[in-house]
């Protein structure tokens, strides 16, 4: 089968996050698919089959299977939308966190999304203890979002991922305003073998949802702020989604020779 490694939110190589695309003529077993993803040693690797209804994508990280990754699914859809159906101006995947829709606007791959119920909880000495620095406010979704007193905290810190494993949410995210961009952000899941995703799409489902109540805006420019450093530019929409869209840029093509 053909793999492709495609760095999302980003126009250039090597920056963004990289995601492994497999596509697939049928599932192999499940077990297959983890160990591939442990063999890739990226946040994610997508594993895509084409159905009668259309596209079913599914996601691992090295760890395990997860209901919802953006820049996966991105990676996914340039694969899709570049070398299996060039003509097309969008895919749709089906998913566990239901149908996936992704167009394709000039040079962005923009992404529709669901939001996650954001509930503010206390902050914590263990959350401080964490992340090396206290949060002045923390809200559980999905995952964790504690928020910062300034930008340098975010991009600074240096999280105790043992003590992140102990506190609340499948991710931890630290997030604060930006100066050059509304927000920046960083998101770790050792819960999830990624000690830090480089550019995490999913969490701007949350962090997104968050700073445009908190900024009086519909549209929110994110930036992650790892070491690779990725852009996303995220809209809210009306029926409680979230269009997310980034760049991506193909590193690599390959064939899997193992059987699996």
């Amino acid at each position: 089968m053909k793999q492709y490694i495609v760095d999302a939110f980003t126009r250039e190589r090597f920056s963004g996050n990289p995601a492994a695309v497999c596509v697939m003529e049928r599932w192999p077993a499940q077990e297959s698919m983890k160990k591939l993803a442990m063999e890739n040693n990226l946040s994610e690797t997508a594993f895509i089959v084409k159905e009668a209804q259309g596209y079913h994508l599914r996601w691992f990280t090295p760890g395990t299977e997860v209901e919802l990754c953006g820049h996966a699914t991105l990676a996914s859809a340039f694969t899709i939308l570049n070398f299996y159906e060039p003509q097309s101006e969008e895919v749709r995947f089906q998913t566990m966190s239901g149908l996936l829709t992704v167009r394709r606007k000039g040079s962005l791959y923009e992404m529709d999304f669901p939001t996650y119920e954001l509930k503010e909880i206390p902050v914590t000495d263990e959350m401080e203890r964490a992340f090396g620095v206290r949060p002045v406010k923390a809200v559980l979704g999905l995952d964790l979002v504690c928020v910062f007193a300034a930008e340098e905290q975010v991009r600074e810190m240096q999280p105790d991922q043992e003590l992140l494993l102990q506190i609340e949410g499948r991710m931890q995210h630290a997030t604060a305003a930006g100066i050059e961009a509304d927000c920046v952000s960083r998101s770790f899941g050792p819960k999830l073998a990624i000690a830090e995703d480089p550019v995490c799409g999913s969490a701007h489902c949350q962090i997104a949802d968050y700073w445009s109540k908190e900024l009086g805006k519909a549209k929110i420019h994110a930036y992650q702020a790892s070491k690779r450093g990725g852009h996303l530019y995220c809209e809210m929409l009306e029926n409680g989604r979230i269009a997310i869209s980034g760049e991506a840029v193909l590193v690599a093509r390959s064939e899997i020779v193992a059987g699996l």
